[in-house]
């Protein structure tokens, strides 16, 4: 027998040992651990790393019978970090969730951690943590199953005392469940086992200290380590465990149902107010009609970039009406599209921090599929909201402003469907008119790019005008994406010089997912394509993933299609052009064509994405690849049709377009 070995087996015995006489309350004869604790009225206690690690936790969180999950998250003002002018995040946003996110990227910080002596399941290798010895496993403590996930040492730190150990759910978790997250048996680079520290290990073996806060929490770590046993993971080689509670589906989407449902309760019948203000070609088969339409405003002010929700008093009132938004609008109109020959409308969604004006790049091909495109502008992620981007970036506290303004966003997108289908919309108007006669056929459809393909989820799962949705290049949760893209370039030297600390940016962004969940795919995920919410048609969508994308990483197309179930078009690559063991692991494989929902990969030869959570740098970038491949255009088409499915335009093999 090897000593590391013996060393576990003689741990799991004094473990067991001592779980037994901490069961029986016998170890009150022995002197009491001396432990140190900071801040425990404030702070995590489990790892004294950071206030707040490891996140997320149910250590902060408070009960309260009105939420759907029986708690109320509940940060202290000094809670949250600080950034370098010394201002807390203030936490007020935060303290409405009943959990966390159900993309929730667990965070902690394990020095001198080697994570392929300690076997951390990959992002290669998804299945690996589902394996009996698997040294990190996540567990959804209400239902017994472990979670399909992989674990990460954050690539973008510099200093490795500051790596943080990120763990990903590879499948969303399941809204108002709880779940535990337990690390085991993990090495350092001598090769040596990393020990727990005194909090945990006093908790682990049974030994009583004298800290009145840890004695406090010690039954909720006792539940944890039960929920643990049943699941086979003894408590005597673990390293660190804890467990926290996902917000409910209430608490990720009642803002905005409830913005669709006033706003649409107030316009009944009768077609959103607009105004055409500019007509002109686009070529000689598009016309290019511009102006404005009118909104319900919830937000405060005049709801302008910064601004955040009117909300009606209490602690559970939601946004109230304050006055009319007036937003904007561009529709790509084929010249020849009219009574004899209707087009189909398409809700257009743009990409990162982009504007209306980018569905004109869409217009030639549009018009000749015959279909009319119409945007307006994503408001809180659009070009209007850079600057806002920015401050954000420097004071945390006001991310709220632009999940916010997301949401308003979405039910902007809603009111110009309505206007497109509507008999008193659009088509009533001379500008959109061919012979006299309106250009529209009577059926919607959304087409999100890019960011379009991110925050589109979240339009699609309450919209009722459509339901049918492409997400070009789409994909969801922004705290997995962000460090996978190229975008974030410019903006991580504001985020540095605001919070240094590694760890602590790595964290932002974590609990920045708190609040877009509201705005964005990953707090919708759930209710897309089934258990749809009250008074919502079921949907069918279909995401397109460009194989190495620098901009949109393909996990998130992935851990989405996952989340949803989804078919992918099969075969999906061409051999050996995945890193993983198993591509496309836990998505159904399809032959196409097939009805419903699906995800289709497409590779344009770009290099395969790094399997660490760092952009994609060599070869070109495929993301706009597929805007010039006809193939995908066809794709496109054939989806977003009432009879829909998901085509086979590449010839019974993997899509490939070569490289030139």
């Amino acid at each position: 027998m090897d000593t590391r070995t013996g060393s576990i087996l003689a741990r799991a015995l004094v473990g067991a040992s001592l779980s037994f006489l901490a069961a029986c309350g016998d170890t009150s004869s022995a002197p009491p651990l001396h432990v140190e604790v900071v801040d425990p009225e404030s702070c995590e206690i489990l790892d004294p790393s950071l206030c707040v690690l490891p996140f997320p936790s149910n250590r902060f969180t408070v009960a309260d019978a009105s939420t759907d999950t029986g708690l109320r998250v509940a940060f202290a003002e000094t809670t949250l970090p600080a950034n370098a002018q010394g201002v807390h995040i203030d936490p007020t946003q935060w303290n409405r969730n009943d959990g966390f996110s159900p993309g929730a990227q667990m965070t902690t910080l394990v020095p001198r951690l080697d994570a392929k002596a300690s076997k951390l399941p990959p992002i290669t290798d998804l299945a690996r943590s589902l394996d009996d010895d698997a040294s990190v496993v996540v567990i959804d403590a209400d239902t017994g199953e472990r979670v399909l996930a992989w674990a990460e040492l954050d690539a973008k730190a510099t200093d490795d005392a500051r790596r943080a150990l990120l763990i990903h759910p590879a499948r969303n978790l399941r809204e108002g469940h709880r779940h535990v997250v337990a690390l085991r048996r993990l090495v350092d680079r001598s090769g040596a086992d990393i020990e727990p520290n005194d909090v945990f290990r006093a908790y682990r073996d049974g030994l009583r200290t004298d800290s009145e806060a840890v004695e406090a929490r010690r039954p909720a770590m006792e539940r944890i380590f039960v929920d643990l046993e049943a699941a086979g993971v003894p408590r005597a080689d673990l390293f660190l465990a804890w467990d926290f509670t996902v917000a409910s589906g209430r608490s990720l989407s009642e803002r905005l149902l409830h913005l669709r449902d006033d706003a649409f309760g107030e316009l009944g019948a009768a077609a959103p107010r607009f105004e055409v203000r500019g007509v002109s070609q686009l070529n000689a088969l598009v016309r290019v009609v511009n102006g404005t339409f009118e909104v319900p405003r919830y937000l405060t002010g005049d709801g302008g970039a910064g601004t955040g929700f009117d909300y009606a008093p209490g602690p559970d009132g939601l946004p109230q009406r304050n006055g009319t938004q007036v937003a904007n609008f561009i529709c790509t109109v084929p010249s020849t599209a009219g009574a004899s020959n209707p087009a189909r409308a398409f809700l257009y969604g743009h990409g990162l921090l982009g504007s209306a004006g980018e569905v004109l790049g869409n217009g030639a091909a549009a018009a000749l599929a015959n279909v009319v495109s119409c945007a307006t502008d994503w408001i809180g992620m659009s070009a209007g909201d850079i600057g806002n981007a920015a401050n954000i970036l420097q004071d945390v506290s006001s991310f709220y402003t632009l999940a916010d303004r997301l949401q308003q966003g979405h039910l902007n997108f809603l009111f110009l469907g309505r206007l497109m289908i509507h008999p008193d919309g659009f088509g009533s108007n001379p500008a959109f008119q061919h012979d006299g006669t309106s250009p529209f056929r009577g059926d919607l459809y959304f087409l999100g790019a890019s960011q379009g393909g991110i925050l589109g989820g979240a339009t699609t799962a309450v919209a009722q005008d459509f339901t049918r949705s492409i997400f070009a290049v789409g994909a969801s949760n922004y705290s997995l994406l962000i460090p996978r893209s190229v975008d974030f370039d410019e903006f991580t030297p504001i985020l540095t010089a605001a919070y240094p600390d590694e760890v602590v940016r790595s964290f932002i962004l974590a609990i920045a997912q708190m609040l877009w969940d509201r705005g964005e795919a990953n707090g919708y995920l759930q209710h897309m394509v089934a258990d749809e919410y009250p008074g919502t048609p079921h949907h069918e969508i279909l995401f397109f993933e460009a194989f190495g994308d620098h901009q949109v990483a393909n996990v998130g197309t992935e851990v989405a299609g996952r989340s949803m179930d989804l078919s992918v078009k099969t075969p999906a690559l061409r051999p050996g052009r995945s890193t993983s063991v198993e591509p496309m692991y836990g998505l159904r494989p399809e032959t196409a064509p097939f009805a419903g929902s699906g995800v289709v990969i497409w590779d344009f030869d770009s290099p395969a994405p790094p399997d660490e959570n760092l952009p994609p740098r060599a070869g070109r970038d495929p993301h706009g690849a597929g805007g010039r491949e006809p193939r995908v255009l066809e794709l496109v088409s054939e989806f977003l049709r009432p009879d829909g499915v998901v085509a086979d335009v590449c010839g019974g093999g993997p899509c490939v377009t070569p490289a030139n």
